[in-house]
């Protein structure tokens, strides 16, 4: 198959790359390497993945000196010129979006970065798979979109129409708009909603990130509600396994999908979606527990109140991920933190 994965400078566009890539996939990976946050690490993990950093330059392809079947694209997904051109060139099969203006908390500050990316950036993804047709087309949603539910586990079946930042009602946003693409010119398309990504190679703005860097420099560490939180804290390895599988199971609707009951998660077009987390919430504290076993230093806690756009609580329903895919996010933890320790240590002693 030949993919285009967008956001391949990101935490986990990053690693779907590198694991289609080692199945025998082609793909083109495409990222504007926007400074959100340090563009260093962005730069890395291309490099990581056989990309050059002085190769790259706006809407010419870099050719992987490490993989045979990579090449890299910078471009906005807000250029719908530069976009449509991309797709009448390659004609792909399978797209996976993962571009993204991510962070609950920045978008309290910066709501029209998530406009121009989330919204602007998603109608020219679905309007270039309209033009050029694709097999399936599989985007990234988010947890954040259970809002206000309190409800546990969070189901795809639930009602999702009280989220509480711009982020989740971009996200949302994205939901609905891929409906009627699916709909109107009958593109299979699923979205994924990802519970707390963690692992190596993650954001900077994210907690473990920001815990680990604060630890290590004997600093204190903000932990939010008093740690009375609840997260499906799921490991990246486990969130690109499940994207390759649901990338191979292309909807088809649900013929017995019922408009007078209907559930949001599938429907009669070719639409479906997922949450992939590890179905096993972990108490805040217990997460930084993990994290100071695996530095053998103990944190400095400063204890905050919830911030706004925050949830206390998330849990992940996977019932139909697995009886779809036969797939189910099981990396515990414990070994997931060890895991994100050991190549923060790798990395940042280079």
């Amino acid at each position: 198959m030949k993919y285009l994965i967008t956001g391949t400078a990101g935490f986990i566009g990053f690693h779907l790359a590198n694991l289609l890539l080692e199945r025998g996939d082609t793909v083109i990976g495409i990222d504007n390497i926007n400074d959100y946050y340090d563009v260093n690490l962005k730069f890395a993990r291309l490099k990581e993945s056989g990309i050059s950093r002085e190769e790259i330059r706006l809407h010419e392809s870099v050719r992987s000196s490490k993989f045979e079947k990579y090449s890299f694209v910078k471009m906005d997904l807000a250029d719908k010129e530069a976009l449509m051109s991309l797709f009448e060139k390659e004609k792909f099969d399978i797209v996976v979006n993962l571009a993204a203006q991510a962070g609950v908390r920045y978008s309290l500050v910066n709501p029209g970065a998530y406009i121009q990316t989330n919204i602007t950036g998603f109608v020219n993804i679905l309007e270039a798979c309209r033009a050029f047709p694709v097999k399936h087309l599989v985007y990234a949603s988010s947890s954040s979109v259970y809002g206000a539910n309190t409800q546990m586990p969070f189901s795809t079946s639930d009602n999702v129409d009280h989220p509480l930042s711009l982020y989740a009602a971009s996200k949302k946003s994205n939901e609905l708009m891929a409906h009627t693409y699916s709909h109107l010119f009958n593109i299979p398309t699923t979205g994924l909603r990802f519970f707390t990504v963690y692992g190596p190679w993650g954001r900077p703005d994210m907690a473990l990130f920001l815990f680990i860097d604060a630890i290590t420099k004997g600093e204190s560490i903000q932990v939010f509600n008093h740690g009375k939180m609840k997260r499906d804290f799921t490991y990246v390895g486990d969130i690109v396994e499940g994207i390759k599988r649901v990338a191979d199971k292309i909807p088809a609707g649900d013929p017995d999908w019922n408009g007078d009951d209907p559930d949001p998660g599938s429907s009669y077009a070719p639409y479906k979606v997922y949450n992939i987390g590890n179905s096993s919430p972990v108490e805040l504290m217990d997460y930084i527990g993990a994290l100071e076993k695996a530095l053998g230093k103990e944190a400095k806690k400063d204890m905050l109140p919830l911030q706004p756009g925050d949830v206390p609580a998330t849990f992940a329903d996977v019932s139909d991920l697995i009886r779809d895919t036969g797939y189910k996010p099981d990396t515990p933890v414990a070994e997931g933190v060890a895991k994100f320790v050991e190549w923060y240590n790798s990395f940042y002693k280079k």
